[in-house]
């Protein structure tokens, strides 16, 4: 078709969605259909009926494509949503033909946002979105246009570059991750955040669309995610193939376990005075067979709906005693391993002997076995089983560690009723704790806390050298995080805590501080 004719049309049509939806029609619309049914009775009432629903679909008015979609904003940001992202991707798609030009779209998403909401509360994340959107617009181009999706994730599609590629894509992705970098104060409270981001390039995308550019920059975004925040991700077609099981079901869920392709990754866990290992995490993972690693957060959820939840602990506690067997008869040093524990498996009133019996069977020590509970349980906890298993598990002589300090309110009464023997530091606290004041004298305060409560300490999430200094030099017992090893499968550890022990000798021991 002629590009002058196809002018006339959309002129014809956008006329036809002004007249259609605009403020004129839409108030007297009513009167409209009364009068007609005054008029002309019960036929032209029907006729009404079926004209104006029909001309509203021609106009777009319920496809997503009028007007009053492409307009509407979200009522949280004021961004508008995914439709002017879609729109915008097409149109720059379009051009690139004949201006030469490349285009992208991105997924961004606010990490730990359900533990954001959590420990800050509704109000506090609606200020956290409106200033995230306002810094990621802050860095984008006029050509950019920036949208609301769903949850705490926003859309970006790129305006057209001569140069679109993997480089530039990351360069830009790492621009939007420095600006929303400084913290955010919240009621006297300086918040921080990070945002994983997710894209694709046109180049990349199966089909040459808008919407489809920016669903794949969302399977991206989840590819992200699944490694951990702060991550960056370009769209693949493995990438699709990992990130579109949609729902799980509990069946392929519980087959998982039963064919041990769902077990646990290990991640390290070092003294910050001495460098040695002190213990190991162990982390469920789904590795499966076509979709790649699985994240905890898609099958959890699953087994914790379906009462599957003690089925896994069996499944993680079982290899991770192996592991504790196969590296003293490797003669490798690692003291513990620490698993998780939930409400739900605390209330089991046989815990304590199925762990009596399992530590026998693999002939070990019950301090080899670490406890870990979230902070939640032992502040929530109303049950006397929990408290009683808690406390059985703690003489048999199992350290209990407690997760997630900081973000569930446990009062010290708890501590020291739940014999406690070391706090785990949430990752809130930590980042950015060599930079920033006000976190430093936080993770003081929970460090002199323990201290006179002879309680160890452990800080998660340290991602950075100048984290781990500093969390020693606070006096922070213990750290674990990307900057020390991301979680990794039985198969590597062997080596990793190898070549981790043979740096020791050339690592000086970080200062801690005096008195």
């Amino acid at each position: 078709m002629p590009s002058g004719i196809r002018e006339k049309i959309l002129g014809y049509h956008r006329r036809l969605q002004i007249a259609l939806i605009g403020p004129q029609t839409l108030a007297f619309l009513p009167a409209l259909m009364l009068g007609g049914y005054w008029f002309g009775g019960e036929a032209m009432l029907l006729f009404l009926a079926l004209v104006f629903p029909a001309a509203f679909a021609i106009a777009g008015v319920f496809s997503g494509t009028g007007p009053a979609w492409s307009q509407a904003k979200d009522r949280e940001t004021n961004l508008p949503l995914a439709i002017t992202a879609e729109r915008a991707l097409n149109r720059f798609l379009n051009t690139g033909t004949t201006s030469g030009k490349n285009t992208a779209a991105l997924a961004v998403v606010v990490d730990d946002f359900a533990a954001i909401k959590r420990q800050y509360g509704r109000a506090a994340c609606t200020t956290i979105m409106r200033q995230t959107a306002k810094r990621l617009a802050g860095v984008l181009r006029e050509t950019d246009a920036i949208v609301r999706l769903d949850g705490p994730r926003f859309g970006i599609a790129m305006g057209p570059v001569r140069r679109a590629d993997l480089e530039t894509l990351i360069q830009m992705s790492a621009r939007l991750q420095a600006a929303v970098a400084d913290p955010i104060s919240i009621d006297a409270t300086r918040v921080f955040v990070t945002i994983s981001v997710g894209f694709c390039l046109a180049s990349r995308a199966p089909v040459n669309s808008g919407a489809v550019l920016l669903e794949m920059a969302e399977y991206a975004l989840a590819e992200a995610v699944a490694n951990g925040c702060g991550s960056i991700r370009a769209y693949s077609p493995p990438t699709k193939q990992r990130s579109s099981g949609g729902s799980i079901a509990g069946d392929d869920v519980f087959k998982a376990l039963e064919d041990g392709h769902i077990k646990p990754w290990y991640q390290p866990q070092v003294s910050t005075h001495t460098g040695e290992i002190t213990g190991f995490e162990a982390l469920a993972r789904w590795e499966h067979p076509t979709q790649g690693l699985i994240p905890p957060s898609d099958f959890l959820p699953v087994l914790q709906e379906m009462d599957g939840l003690e089925k896994l602990s069996e499944t993680i506690l079982s290899n991770s005693l192996s592991a504790l067997r196969q590296w003293d008869k490797s003669g490798l040093i690692v003291p513990n391993v620490a698993v998780n524990f939930s409400s739900q498996e605390l209330s089991n009133p046989k815990l304590c002997e199925r762990l009596k019996w399992e530590l026998d069977r693999y002939e070990l020590t019950p301090d080899r076995l670490c406890i870990e509970i979230l902070e939640d349980v032992i502040a929530e906890s109303k049950d006397d089983v929990i408290v009683r298993n808690i406390q059985a598990l703690s003489d048999l002589g199992c350290p209990v560690d407690l997760d997630d300090f900081g973000t569930g309110y446990a009062s010290i009464t708890n501590i020291r009723r739940f014999s406690v023997n070391r706090i785990k530091i949430d990752r809130s606290f930590i980042t950015r704790v060599d930079r920033d004041r006000e976190q430093q004298n936080m993770v003081a305060a929970i460090l002199t806390m323990a201290e006179r409560l002879e309680i160890d300490t452990l800080a998660e999430g340290v991602e950075t050298v100048g984290e781990h200094a500093i969390l020693a030099q606070l006096g922070c017992g213990h750290v674990q995080g990307f900057s020390i090893a991301r979680p990794m499968p039985f198969e590597a550890t062997e080596k990793w805590i190898i070549q981790h022990c043979e740096k020791l000798p050339k690592t000086p021991a970080l200062g801690h501080k005096s008195g």
